[in-house]
């Protein structure tokens, strides 16, 4: 998950302009609109969640170039995540991003407006009106019912050209996401369990220096 937020994510988000199209550029389809609204209204009534995901990286030939592991925490507009090498946290204001590597958080402003995506907008507002979207069917994946939806950005300028949205049809709750890229490179992010039960600090979403002694703040607020 940490390319998607550090680049594009996925794409920029504005819930009330959710199907605005601009003349000329097509249809969105009616029933993955009914499919994204339900996954975005169950994901909204969850206070706090915690989520357990992996990252697969692959070439245009389907060569596997690595897999990550993570978990992110979300409560409102909150988010705290953690993969090897890296965390970032979000306390609705500000955004901390801490390099084990260099032992160093740089800490920016959160911008409403910069064409990027959270963590929350992945399971939620992901189909807004800067994408056309649509139902491609259904499959049976391990015994559950999938419903895949694809979507393609308006923007041609985008760095991906096309991303698969794979919905849990009984639960109502995104399975995995695939990014294709321009470049040729494939990144599928898969949520391995959710928890929208377990209470989440608002601690968890705050960087504590105290718990990486020696870390180089570069403050760009």
């Amino acid at each position: 998950m940490i390319k998607i937020i550090t680049i594009v994510f996925l794409f920029a988000a504005n819930i009330n302009n959710v199907f605005a199209q601009p003349k000329g550029m097509g249809n969105n389809d009616p029933d993955a609109k009914k499919i994204l609204d339900a996954v975005s209204a169950k994901f909204k009534t969850f206070k706090g969640v915690e989520a357990k995901f992996s990252l697969k990286i692959e070439n245009n030939a389907g060569k596997n170039l690595g897999t990550k592991t993570g978990i992110v925490y979300m409560k409102g507009t909150k988010y705290h995540v953690s993969v090897t090498g890296q965390e970032i946290f979000c306390d609705g204001a500000n955004i901390s991003t801490y390099d084990k590597s260099a032992n160093e958080v740089t800490i920016t402003k959160v911008d409403p407006t910069a064409n990027s995506l959270t963590p929350q907008k992945i399971f939620t507002n992901f189909y807004d009106k800067d994408f056309l979207y649509k139902l491609n069917g259904e499959t049976t994946v391990g015994g559950k019912k999938i419903q895949e939806l694809e979507l393609t950005p308006i923007d041609k300028s985008k760095p991906f050209f096309k991303v698969l949205v794979y919905v849990d049809k009984a639960t109502q709750t995104i399975s995995s996401t695939k990014v294709f890229e321009k470049a040729g490179n494939k990144y599928t992010y898969s949520v391995a369990s959710m928890n929208t039960a377990t209470p989440v600090s608002d601690a968890q979403f705050v960087f504590d220096a105290k718990k990486y002694p020696g870390a180089e703040v570069v403050d760009l607020r």
